[in-house]
């Protein structure tokens, strides 16, 4: 807990850059009453060793679930490239903990704040209860977390790299070095549907909140894999 309170202070004396991936985002007028969620597997209380930063491609979810109603894909409150899914702690092996505590419940203004980074009341919610209770106590100290490391990070223009022939893994893992400097491609990890498109980008973070090789669950598919970006934009 210490640690990760020292964390938010020092990641807050970083420069953030602005939310470049929510593209005129509108934060809506009202919320549906925020309520529990039910957990989807086990409760793992295990050591956190690691944390990963998982960011969505926004357009392959629009286009995959059908979703044209919600906030993330509507259009009307925004349009949206890569969302934050969440941060989620790793354990030093195997299973990840999950599901530490079901209370306390985010308020409305704490959701509210965080919709462009994660624009859905109920995911935002659901990292919380899955996995910021397996960090700390509450649920405005992760999220505070979460934002901080979100901000730290810049991400290349996805939807023009879609446009480059022969497109790889290993180019867009090189895309994002190229606007991270402090980054290496083994701290990128990729997630793709069956057939190839860009679900997600996994950045990988040690202990102490600092980037690190991906392991092998994290990292994804090899730079040489093929990569379709749907350009949703």
């Amino acid at each position: 807990m210490r640690l990760f309170v020292l964390a938010a202070i020092l990641l807050g004396l970083l420069p953030a850059p602005a939310m470049a991936q929510a593209y005129q985002c509108a934060l809506p007028r009202t919320l549906a009453p925020i309520r529990p969620v039910r957990p989807d597997g086990p409760v793992r209380k295990l050591p956190v060793a690691g944390y990963t930063l998982a960011a969505s491609w926004s357009p392959d979810y629009c286009k995959t679930s059908g979703d044209t109603r919600s906030m993330q894909c509507s259009h009307r409150n925004g349009r949206f490239g890569f969302i934050l899914h969440g941060l989620w702690p790793e354990a030093k092996s195997g299973p990840a903990p999950q599901w530490c505590a079901g209370t306390p419940l985010p308020s409305p203004e704490v959701v509210r704040r965080n919709l462009c980074m994660t624009p859905s009341p109920g995911l935002l919610v659901h990292e919380w209860a899955k996995h910021g209770s397996c960090m700390t106590k509450t649920p405005q100290l992760y999220f505070k977390v979460s934002a901080i490391l979100w901000r730290s990070v810049r991400w290349p223009d996805a939807d023009r790299l879609s446009r480059q022939k022969g497109l790889t893994v290993g180019d867009l893992r090189k895309a994002f070095v190229a606007h991270n400097p402090a980054w290496k491609a083994e701290y990128v990890g990729v997630n793709l549907s069956r057939t190839g498109w860009l679900r997600e980008v996994r950045l990988c973070y040690g202990k102490d909140f600092m980037p690190k090789r991906c392991s092998k669950r994290q990292f994804g598919p090899s730079d040489s894999a093929s990569l379709k970006i749907w350009r949703g934009l």
